[in-house]
């Protein structure tokens, strides 16, 4: 097994959803593991610039401590933690992400002292200090993986901007050839796109060109000022359950709790104010660009897959309300110290 795989084993007993206060105690378990210096790479104050940063392209100046300056043990803590937030399933796509960074290391002939290509090139920080009467957070974050997470007392408030991405979308040679990470985002995508009548179709496609790269990118803020496509209430009843579907894939990378809460808020803010907009190709064929995008007032996903002759997906989800925290929790951090 590489000896950078965060010991991502699946359990096959039933999966009870985790609460902040496993996070907290999981966070307090893998800094107790971190010697002096590794804790002064990893600690931030919560009330810092840093914690609004967010790339998800290769860096060389990110900040935090890397996998691959953690041991064995402290590499398993970290996968605990990651686990008290996101799902067994997601867990594992985070590590598969990792282990593409070797098939693109051999797909661009790097030499093997080369680090540009390093699946042990994700850094974790942690911002404040974790307990159960503290606001705090924590990044994990490299290539194509960026998750923030943002915590008040109990409440896990936040789990997002939230990426993934996989470069090869699928994997054409070598060990791995077969391989698709976002095989459920692409497929649920399209199996949603072929389920619409013509009238739904005409509303739903806003272009035959796919954009370059998800149009929120990095922004600190996303935001889309103009919701396109077709509506919710403008689907079949069948055609309705196919975008909640769509939705619950992403969603429900985190766990089953937090993604409860997430889906409340999606429909207390009006399902009928969900729109769903496709660009680009209408069919999986190699070569030919396509994206979609799901948006609300709450929320905000999108998939696209544009780059390295449509091998290359990029995916996100941002909470228009909660992204970093929100305005909220800082400002309830603030009067609080």
């Amino acid at each position: 097994m590489n000896r950078y795989i965060l010991h991502l084993s699946l359990c096959l007993a039933v999966v009870f959803p985790a609460t902040a206060q496993d996070m907290v105690g999981k966070a307090d378990a893998f800094i107790r593991m971190l010697d002096n210096t590794q804790r002064t790479k990893t600690l931030y104050p919560f009330d810092t610039s840093e914690r609004y940063r967010f790339h998800y392209v290769p860096q060389d100046d990110r900040k935090g401590i890397s996998i691959n300056e953690l041991s064995e043990p402290q590499r398993t803590a970290l996968t605990d933690l990651l686990k008290t937030s996101l799902s067994e399933e997601t867990v594992k796509k985070v590590n598969d992400i990792m282990q593409l960074e070797l098939v693109l290391k051999e797909l661009e002939h790097r030499k093997p002292e080369d680090h540009y290509r390093d699946p042990g090139k994700y850094f974790i920080t942690i911002f404040g200090i974790p307990s159960a009467k503290t606001t705090w957070g924590w990044r994990l974050e490299g290539h194509h993986i960026s998750f923030h997470f943002s915590a008040d007392k109990k409440l896990l408030v936040s789990g997002t901007p939230a990426f993934l991405g996989a470069n090869p979308a699928i994997v054409q040679s070598g060990p791995q050839k077969g391989k698709a990470v976002l095989k459920e985002e692409t497929e649920k995508g399209f199996a949603l796109l072929h389920a619409l009548s013509p009238e739904e179709l005409k509303k739903a496609i806003t272009n035959t060109n796919a954009p370059a790269e998800i149009i929120t990118e990095a922004s600190r803020k996303a935001m889309i000022d103009h919701p396109a496509g077709i509506r919710y209430n403008e689907l079949s009843p069948v055609n309705r359950q196919g975008l909640l579907q769509l939705i619950n894939v992403y969603v429900h990378r985190y766990t089953t709790l937090f993604a409860n809460d997430m889906l409340k808020e999606i429909q207390a803010a009006g399902l009928d104010q969900l729109w769903f907009t496709w660009a680009g190709s209408t069919q999986p064929v190699p070569g030919k660009p396509y994206y979609y995008r799901i948006q609300g007032p709450t929320i905000i996903i999108e998939y696209d897959n544009s780059q390295n002759n449509a091998n290359h997906i990029h995916s996100v989800v941002r909470d228009l309300k909660n992204d970093f925290g929100g305005d909220l929790l800082l400002e309830h951090y603030r009067k609080s110290h």
